[in-house]
């Protein structure tokens, strides 16, 4: 993820709020459209995490046989506990849909 993505997803307050109903279905006028746009960019946006979660501790991997050995990096730990901190991918879609981020179009 870039920089700014990051900086914008660490905005996100990772709390659960309660939303106006109504604000969700003015913007697509139909409140279920709504929530489908939003859950496919949380979709979206949790993939892009995993990956890049996974890309970063896969630095870290150690390739050997001897399974009783567990190396505790803290830098693997500092990154786990970044991920841990962030705002869940369906409170970030939902931030980024009442920011008007989200591109959508009907077919």
């Amino acid at each position: 993820m870039s920089n700014t993505n990051r900086r914008s997803m660490a905005s996100v307050n990772p709390l659960v709020e309660t939303r106006d109903v109504v604000a969700l279905k003015e913007k697509t006028g139909n409140l279920y459209e709504s929530i489908a746009v939003i859950s496919r960019r949380a979709n979206q946006i949790s993939v892009t995490m995993k990956e890049e979660l996974h890309r970063k501790l896969d630095e870290f991997t150690v390739h050997g046989d001897n399974l009783e050995e567990v190396h505790e990096n803290k830098e693997q730990i500092e990154i786990s506990r970044i991920y841990e901190r962030m705002a869940n991918a369906p409170l970030q879609s939902i931030s980024e849909f009442n920011d008007d981020q989200i591109y959508y179009r009907k077919k």
